[in-house]
C-alpha cells in the first residue's frame, strides 16, 4: 500500500516510476525484441512525457479518492477507479488487466 500525504510523496512515486522508464531505454529492451528496429532518443523522451503525464494524472485523481473516502492508504482500488476515471473505454480496461497481472506478479513472486 501506499500512502500519500502530500505533494512531496507524489512526486517520489513519480521518479521511481521515471527510473523505471529509464531503465528500461538503457537495458536495450526494445532491441532484444524488435531487432533493428530503433527508436529515436527525441521520441523516447516524448514517450517518457507521456508515461510521467499519465502517471501524475492516475496517482492525482487515487489521491483525492482516497482523501474523499477519509482513508490514509492508496490501494489498488483507488488506482482501478482512477484508471476507469481517466482512460477511455477498453484503454481502461486493458490498463486494468495489466496492472492486476503485474500485481499478481510482483506479491507471488
Amino acid at each position: 500500500f501506499f500512502f500519500f500525504n502530500d505533494t512531496a510523496t507524489t512526486e517520489i512515486y513519480t521518479e521511481q516510476i521515471v527510473g523505471s522508464v529509464r531503465c528500461v531505454q538503457e537495458t536495450g529492451y526494445q532491441r532484444r525484441v524488435h531487432g533493428e528496429t530503433g527508436v529515436s532518443k527525441k521520441a523516447m523522451n516524448i514517450m517518457n512525457s507521456f508515461v510521467n503525464d499519465i502517471f501524475e494524472r492516475i496517482a492525482l485523481e487515487a489521491s483525492k479518492l482516497v482523501r474523499y473516502s477519509k482513508k490514509r492508504t492508496l490501494s489498488s482500488r483507488e488506482i482501478q477507479t482512477a484508471v476507469k476515471l481517466l482512460l477511455p473505454g477498453e484503454l481502461a480496461k486493458h490498463a486494468i488487466s495489466e496492472g492486476t497481472k503485474a500485481v499478481t506478479k510482483f506479491t507471488s513472486g
